[in-house]
């Protein structure tokens, strides 16, 4: 038995850098955004954000594919500047929040597509509906600290979704043909990653 005790130590040690490279993250909600864009009655867009969410990411700098992120969003925080549409859409016709009162967001695999340039593939959670969706991430920048002493580090996302594909099936047929509300979902998330 005495025999197997040093190799299993030294394969121990061995693996050890393998996890110290990466570092937890959590979103700053003070300096972050998750925003969305989507066509309305075929005319105009309208534009919204979620205020209330929270997240972490796990950065490994010495191989970024190994980042993971981890996203929850309180759905009934959406707000579009208009409170009547806003309930509209914490009701039953779209986010349901009393049923489903939160967003997820999961990452499963990272591909890395330039110098500071990934894309992001992992599980979308809304509405009760899971679905594998793809988020254009850029500009990770290197770590600063702050007057507080906390390191912190930024980066844009980007992604496209059909809202029926998540169980968002909610319309009306304008006389002229056309839908009130469009499929397509623009999202935009600016965050603010801090390490204390």
């Amino acid at each position: 038995m005495k025999r197997y005790i040093a190799p299993m130590i030294a394969l121990f040690f061995l693996a050890i850098p393998i996890f110290t490279y990466a570092a937890t993250w959590h979103m700053d909600p003070s300096h972050s955004s998750f925003q969305f864009k989507i066509r309305h009655m075929t005319v105009s867009n309208v534009k919204g954000d979620f205020g209330k969410f929270q997240g972490i990411v796990m950065i490994d700098d010495q191989n970024i594919t190994n980042l993971k992120v981890e996203v929850s969003i309180d759905a009934a925080s959406v707000n579009t500047g208009h409170a009547q549409r806003d309930e509209h859409l914490r009701g039953p016709d779209f986010f349901d929040v009393a049923k489903y009162p939160t967003i997820a967001f999961v990452s499963k695999k990272v591909i890395k597509t330039d110098t500071n340039r990934l894309k992001v593939v992992g599980d979308l959670t809304l509405h009760g509906v899971t679905r594998e969706i793809t988020v254009d991430v850029e500009g990770l920048t290197p770590e600063v600290k702050d007057p507080g002493g906390n390191f912190r580090r930024g980066v844009t996302a980007t992604a496209k979704i059909n809202r029926r594909d998540l169980g968002l099936t909610w319309n009306k047929v304008l006389d002229t043909g056309g839908l009130v509300v469009g499929d397509e979902v623009s999202i935009y998330v600016e965050v603010e990653l801090i390490r204390k």
